[in-house]
């Protein structure tokens, strides 16, 4: 399997190497640089062709969120990872915005961020031994996450993307949401049936907070909602899994 090129823009140089250390230790990526400078992220990258960077939002001649804005500037696909110490929900809406594809904050093992961003591009397939194509499921449900503005960094944001996998691999188990989807999803997670039922609530609220229902609709190619109503777990997670079905997951 070709590793995926990956890049570490950190502000602390000995973060900085101890994340590239633990992402050289991985069998699905290599590291192509490693700075602590905003405008030297944009370069490594571009001449790199990285996959993906692993970006902190402050950095030094360049700020996070101005790397990515020139990325896409620049017409570069590459995927963006944040990994900062900033949590207010403003810099990390702004971030995921911008067109990051997933955030998370310090403090964090380089273990677990390596983890995170195996499943975030293999999914399952990486466990398989195979090249994810670009349409993988995991990649695909993450952008429609970010579209329909459910934050990363909500523990609904994972129960949910488990619970439309689950239903995209067996239909028939959204008819058996709170037996089955739910309790499958907290003995994952090491948490309870309720917990997870309460954090997709929330997850799902969160979007209609933000307004985006006309993001919603148009995934749907129907006026499926308005802004008034809500639907409920099963049927949001029931919705795109069929989505997903449809185009070929």
């Amino acid at each position: 399997m070709e590793k995926k090129k990956i890049v570490i823009a950190q502000e602390n140089r000995m973060q900085a190497e101890g994340i590239a250390a633990a992402f050289a230790r991985s069998e699905s990526f290599g590291v192509a640089g490693v700075t602590t400078d905003g405008l030297q992220a944009v370069s490594l990258v571009e001449r790199t062709e990285a996959d993906l960077c692993i970006l902190d939002l402050i950095l030094p001649s360049l700020d996070g969120l101005g790397v990515i804005e020139k990325l896409k500037e620049k017409g570069l696909n590459t995927a963006i990872v944040v990994f900062s110490a900033l949590t207010r929900q403003e810099v990390v809406d702004a971030a995921i915005d911008k067109g990051a594809a997933y955030y998370l904050t310090k403090p964090c093992e380089p273990q677990t961020l390596v983890r995170r961003t195996e499943e975030l591009f293999f999914g399952k397939k990486k466990e398989e031994g195979r090249r994810p194509l670009p349409g993988a499921l995991d990649e695909r449900i993450s952008k429609i996450f970010i579209s329909v503005g459910i934050p990363p960094h909500i523990k609904g944001y994972g129960y949910l993307r488990e619970g439309i996998k689950m239903a995209v691999n067996n239909p028939d188990i959204i008819n058996n949401i709170t037996k089955k989807l739910y309790p499958m999803i907290g003995e994952k997670y090491d948490t309870t049936p309720s917990k997870v039922e309460r954090a997709i609530r929330h997850a799902i609220e969160v979007a209609w907070a933000r307004g985006r229902i006309g993001n919603i609709n148009d995934l749907f190619g129907v006026q499926t909602y308005l802004t008034s109503e809500k639907p409920t777990n099963g049927e949001f997670i029931a919705l795109i899994a069929d989505k997903m079905l449809l185009e070929g997951a």
